[in-house]
């Protein structure tokens, strides 16, 4: 299967760690938003979009990248970091998936784990989760890739 992961990781490197241990998984490449065409995820038979969170939303450039895509049947799933965990009432995912959905991906699943964040109020303390994503989390991230693979 071959699969590609476009990801957005700006300020820790956090989303790229974690899209790193399922490219393990994938044999996939690890692309910014920049680095792709939407000619080259066509040509995937599983895309993976991810980045970390921003006020509870995920970043703008992957949200511009997946709104330009054209449409497409293929396969995808969302995966992002955050210090505060997914609301279950509103997750940050969701408005992802959803823009995904609408352009006729069918989004498998979503992954998202803890990560080291210095947002705003955080940065006062010298940030959350200093050591996340940690060896667990990646093993987690691995776990969730090879279910895809199925």
């Amino acid at each position: 299967m071959k699969t590609l992961l476009v990801c957005t990781s700006v300020s820790h490197g956090n989303t790229r760690r974690v899209a790193r241990a399922m490219a393990e998984v994938f044999d996939a490449r690890v692309v910014a938003p920049q680095e792709v065409t939407a000619e080259e995820v066509a040509g995937h038979d599983l895309v993976g979009f991810g980045s970390g969170v921003f006020a509870q939303r995920m970043h703008p450039d992957l949200l511009r990248f997946v709104a330009a895509l054209p449409p497409s049947s293929g396969r995808a799933f969302v995966f992002a970091t955050s210090g505060l965990p997914e609301l279950a009432f509103a997750p940050f995912t969701r408005p992802l998936v959803r823009l995904l959905a609408g352009k006729g991906y069918a989004v498998e699943a979503t992954f998202t784990c803890r990560a080291f964040d210095t947002w705003a109020p955080f940065r006062l303390i010298g940030g959350i989760h200093g050591q996340r994503p940690d060896a667990d989390d990646l093993s987690a991230a691995r776990a969730f890739a090879r279910r895809l693979l199925v």
